[in-house]
């Protein structure tokens, strides 16, 4: 099973939170990609910097993320499984964020398990598997 990848471990990486070299290790030791959404989120990071100095690392650090992880796209069968998730949390009382809905629809549809710092929003989507860093 792979690993999809949200944004809020690159997030960490970028903060110092979680070391480069370790997020690195762990990107090559199984099959890791990025979901259409979470690059936008992080694409928008870059945009949102308050500083050139920061903006170019940034991009920096995705681009050299973006050279090894493949991006997973909002497809015909993504948009299925989100439409029965989505159904699914709606009737439940337990609706997530329109762009973690995305993402757990693109690892559920692509039967990877979600790396996130975000374990709350996640765990409501049943069958998703969950890990965090």
């Amino acid at each position: 099973m792979g690993l999809l990848i949200d944004s809020s471990i690159v997030i960490a990486a970028d903060r110092g939170q979680l070391a480069l070299a370790e997020l690195r290790e762990r990107l090559t030791r199984t099959t890791v990609a990025f979901a259409a959404i979470t690059v936008s989120e992080l694409l928008h990071g870059v945009h949102r910097a308050e500083s050139s100095a920061r903006r170019k690392h940034r991009a920096e650090l995705l681009d050299g993320l973006l050279d090894v992880v493949p991006v997973l796209p909002f497809d015909l069968a993504v948009a299925r499984t989100h439409a029965a998730i989505w159904a699914d949390l709606a009737r439940a009382g337990s609706p997530i964020g329109a762009h973690d809905l995305q993402i757990a629809a693109t690892a559920l549809s692509h039967d990877m398990a979600v790396v996130t710092r975000n374990v709350r929003e996640f765990a409501r989507v049943d069958r998703l598997k969950v890990e965090t860093w």
